[in-house]
């Protein structure tokens, strides 16, 4: 159901982005003037929602355990028609958001029943790799071959087409090898995890990582499935907001 709530938490706190600076540190000026550094737990370039002096939301929480007591989870952003929207950039949300959403049974048509979950399972050809999601189909299943669910945080569009990568990521081309690696006795399923609701539709991002375009058509080709999924981003909630087409091909 679009618009169904998977997670809830206290309402973040809104300020101004003053400057990201050593890839996980951001300062930021709340509504009270007080100007606070938040971790930063997104390590790539942010390409289309890094906005110095945009609007960002972040978390309050600290703990003996945490040198910050702030993260930073949503910033807004604006698309070509002058409409605002809020994406999620904690990369450490989507894996979580992802397993709601099969929990909450909005992918049994693509997975099946799922009897268990589990997160970061070691695998690929030198056992050097984890899984986001490994699942498990229910007995009744008539396909009991395991699920291998790499999720990847989407944020970067062109209209209204999501993109993934918004730069060159050996590491994302090696998950596409691993992906590939382990069929046919098992299933492989990539989930772009769509981090803003004012996306249509998905494609690989060619243009950032030419590579990486190749090993998602071959991928595919392989038998690798693609199961883009929308999720929406609020002050207290992420929504789910449905499972997207996806292009072979950037568009030009």
């Amino acid at each position: 159901m679009v618009g169904h709530t998977l997670l809830t938490f206290p309402p973040l706190k809104e300020g101004i982005l003053l400057r990201r600076y050593k890839r996980f540190l951001a300062d930021i000026e709340l509504e009270s003037g007080e100007i606070v550094t938040a971790h930063c737990a997104n390590t790539g370039p942010m390409t289309g929602v890094l906005h110095i002096g945009g609007k960002v939301r972040i978390r309050h929480a600290p703990s003996p355990k945490r040198k910050l007591a702030w993260t930073w989870e949503q910033v807004e952003t604006e698309g070509p028609d002058g409409t605002k929207c809020w994406a999620g950039i904690n990369t450490s949300l989507p894996n979580l958001l992802v397993r709601l959403a099969i929990e909450a049974g909005f992918l049994k048509k693509e997975l099946g029943s799922i009897a268990q979950i589990q997160k970061e399972v070691i695998y690929g050809k030198e056992k050097r790799s984890r899984i986001d999601l490994l699942l498990k189909p229910i007995p009744t299943e008539s396909d009991q071959r395991q699920i291998y669910v790499e999720v990847k945080n989407t944020t970067w569009k062109k209209g209204r087409v999501g993109l993934f990568p918004d730069t060159v990521t050996e590491r994302g081309q090696k998950h596409l090898k691993e992906l590939m690696g382990v069929l046919p006795h098992s299933r492989s399923v990539l989930i772009p995890c769509i981090s803003r609701r004012d996306i249509d539709e998905f494609a690989p991002g060619d243009e950032a990582d030419p590579s990486y375009g190749k090993l998602f058509r071959l991928s595919l080709d392989s038998g690798v499935e693609v199961i883009p999924c929308s999720f929406g981003f609020h002050i207290d909630k992420v929504t789910w907001e449905g499972k997207k087409p996806f292009k072979r091909s950037q568009p030009s």
